[in-house]
């Protein structure tokens, strides 16, 4: 009797550790690291494309650039947590040496997410785990609520990892593995170019980030449409990666 107690412990114990190692292998993530590296000196280059609309909102213009992303400070933020500066330089094409424009960005690697601070605006870019499908509220810390904010556009959006490990061609440049976060897709109203339409909003943003390397491609969209006076307000930003160190 106690032989064939021991054997059923024995056998128990087993099943539990195998149990506990595929639900693990289910849960295992890579690190936020993996693909948003940071380090004083780090830099990547981007090709940037600029959308305004001018003649008073009646047409888009798209603008081009070279940026380059450098992490120059390692600092704390207003939580005293470790984060990294990050400056923008701008420059027209290769042609001309790098400027600084002003633009200054923290990111904050916590135990969980990679929070970015732009523009006074904390988003969550990151998070774990890094898994298909997992999702998160990724400008839950913005004001996009209160009466005077100007940025409700970015409510309630829902970052999701849309795909894992993608090999990715960007012009010249390969990379070997990549993340998608989706993180809207929205359109309000009816399509602008049909007759009495009132109001429409576009609201897209996607972003991928490559292995030992950080944020490789972004695009980003957001414009409203005036019927009333067919004109268009907003922006749009796409960020494609030339070249890093």
């Amino acid at each position: 009797m106690k032989k064939g107690i021991y054997i059923l412990i024995v056998i128990t114990t087993i099943l539990g550790l195998h149990s506990c190692k595929k639900q693990q292998d289910s849960f295992s993530s890579a690190a936020l690291s993996d693909y948003y590296p940071l380090q004083v000196g780090k830099y990547i280059t981007y090709k940037l494309d600029s959308t305004l609309f001018i003649n008073f909102g009646q047409r888009d213009t798209v603008t081009t650039y070279q940026v380059q992303d450098r992490i120059e400070a390692q600092i704390t933020d207003n939580l005293n947590r470790p984060a990294y500066r990050i400056v923008r330089y701008i420059r027209r094409n290769a042609s001309q040496g790098w400027v600084a424009n002003n633009n200054t960005f923290m990111v904050i690697p916590t135990e969980n997410t990679i929070e970015l601070v732009e523009n006074n605006l904390r988003f969550q870019k990151l998070k774990l785990p890094i898994r298909k499908d997992f999702s998160w509220k990724g400008n839950s810390y913005i004001d996009t609520y209160t009466i005077n904010s100007e940025v409700k556009y970015l409510d309630d959006w829902d970052y999701t990892y849309d795909s894992l490990d993608v090999p990715l061609t960007l012009g010249a440049v390969q990379v070997d593995s990549t993340i998608k976060v989706a993180e809207r897709d929205e359109f309000l109203g009816q399509d602008p170019h049909i007759a009495g339409t009132l109001y429409a909003e576009k609201n897209y943003g996607v972003e991928k980030y490559a292995k030992q390397i950080g944020l490789v491609y972004k695009e980003f969209l957001h414009w409203e449409y005036q019927g009333s006076t067919h004109t268009y307000t907003g922006y749009g930003v796409k960020l494609t990666m030339i070249d890093h160190n």
